[in-house]
């Protein structure tokens, strides 16, 4: 009886949710103007990985489990153009994106202390019930480490399309991410960008990162302010048949490098406006 009580409260929880979205947001149309917000969907209940099935069918193609080496970013010569030259990656930034699966991943975090109330309130009530965007409330939760599996998405030709990386707590065996990775270009952009989507019940959570060249090698991924249909966070719901998307103001900002001792790392912010969340540090290695 109990647990018939929580289905029914987070089966409404999930559908105001919905409502709030399609409230706040705008219609849009994806077989339309809107076409660059089409993406993965999940179905009730944990995200899981079943919509790395139905993306595939989508895009008449097929889905790779644990292909050795697998990597996020097929080919990296699809980013370029102004601001970005593949050529001037370190080669350790250009191995963990190519291949990803073959390395391994130690996190630290450390919240605002503002954003924490926030934080606990998504992870607890939403994040760890569905196995997505369940961002690590603990220091301790992340000590041992991510552990994450690869699958990749290809067309009807063997081309990689996009990518499917789940990620989880090496402590607890928790999902923290399950993430589908390709590159789209915006409507008037210069050059594609980094394409992030996070599958929620008849919705989804998109990042759309700019990719730049620093100094050294290094590689800056952000999603910036900035208008409708720029680089930045999008949230976008179906609900009673009609589809809807809003702006948020989520902002991040990926710095990965090499350091003195050749370790590869990256320094990750989250923002929401003009005020920082949550830092994270990576500490990447590749498997021998």
């Amino acid at each position: 009886m109990l647990e018939a009580v929580k289905r029914s409260t987070a089966a409404a929880v999930d559908l105001g949710t919905r409502k709030f979205w399609r409230a706040t947001g705008r219609p849009i149309d994806l077989d339309g103007e809107e076409y660059w917000l089409r993406a993965p969907t999940a179905g009730p209940g944990r995200v899981g990985a079943a919509w790395l099935e139905a993306e595939a069918a989508r895009r008449g193609g097929h889905v790779h489990h644990a292909l050795p080496g697998a990597g996020l970013i097929g080919d990296w010569a699809q980013l370029a153009g102004p601001g970005f030259d593949p050529a001037a990656l370190h080669p350790a930034i250009d191995d963990f994106y190519r291949h990803t699966a073959n390395w391994r991943m130690e996190v630290w975090s450390s919240w605002s202390p503002q954003f924490r109330p926030g934080d606990e309130l998504v992870t607890r009530g939403f994040g760890k019930r569905v196995q997505q965007l369940a961002l690590p409330l603990d220091p301790l939760e992340v000590s041992r480490g991510l552990d994450g599996t690869v699958s990749v998405l290809t067309d009807s030709t063997g081309t990689q399309v996009a990518a499917g990386w789940i990620r989880t707590l090496r402590l607890t065996g928790d999902v923290v991410f399950s993430g589908c990775y390709t590159t789209r270009t915006l409507p008037g952009a210069d050059r594609p960008s980094v394409h992030v989507t996070f599958p929620l019940e008849a919705g989804n959570l998109q990042v759309f990162l700019r990719p730049h060249n620093r100094a050294g090698g290094a590689l800056e991924l952000s999603s910036p302010p900035g208008r409708w249909g720029a680089d930045g966070a999008y949230v976008a719901v179906r609900d009673a048949g009609r589809d809807h998307a809003k702006r948020v103001p989520l902002h991040e900002s990926f710095r990965l490098y090499v350091d003195d001792e050749q370790v590869l790392r990256t320094d990750h912010v989250l923002r929401f406006g003009r005020a920082t969340a949550l830092r994270l540090h990576y500490r990447l290695t590749r498997r021998e």
